[in-house]
């Protein structure tokens, strides 16, 4: 049976890093729709991009983190999520879109417990990618921790420590359920 797990959290909070180490542990892992519709829009010379056009953006990280979702739900064991569909909703729902929010609560269901970066600033940075401030990525993780805690999620905040403690720290919650 599949198990879903989803890292979210503040931008620039570590989590690409921390997926990444948890793929050495054997884990099924998805990278960020997000950062994979930047890198193809910067590729092809698109315009959905989060600083030119947030909502085609947005649409466009949706319906890949739908594909996501769909392709992990045919798998077994745990697969862990850079980010999910609730995180692209939560972005649209900002806008003032919320057809996608009320599916989530019933259609698109993810593990429980959610892992959650908490902002840190000492690491922050911005890149290609990532050209928002941190300011704009604090904002981003207040909402995020208001609509995980509304559809029912339970976020566990992951501490501010080196990778190594923080894969072991999920790791210890992953094989407590």
């Amino acid at each position: 049976m599949a198990k879903l797990v989803i890292l979210s959290g503040c931008s620039g909070g570590g989590k690409s890093t921390l997926l990444s180490n948890l793929s050495k542990h054997g884990f099924a892992t998805v990278e960020e729709p997000g950062r994979r519709v930047v890198e193809q829009q910067l590729k092809t010379g698109g315009t959905a991009l989060p600083w030119l056009d947030l909502k085609a953006f947005l649409e466009q990280a949706l319906a890949m983190a739908e594909q996501d979702y769909a392709a992990a739900r045919n798998t077994s064991g745990i697969s862990i999520f850079d980010r999910s569909l609730i995180d692209a909703a939560s972005a649209l729902r900002h806008l003032g879109d919320d057809r996608w929010y009320e599916r989530l609560r019933s259609e698109f269901r993810y593990d429980n417990r959610v892992f959650l970066t908490p902002p840190w600033p000492e690491i922050y940075a911005t890149d290609n990618e990532r050209r928002h401030g941190f300011e704009d990525a604090v904002d981003e993780y207040e909402r995020l921790c208001r609509d995980y805690d509304d559809l029912g999620y339970d976020a566990v905040i992951l501490p501010k420590t080196g990778v190594d403690d923080r894969v072991e720290f999920v790791l210890n919650l992953l094989q407590d359920k």
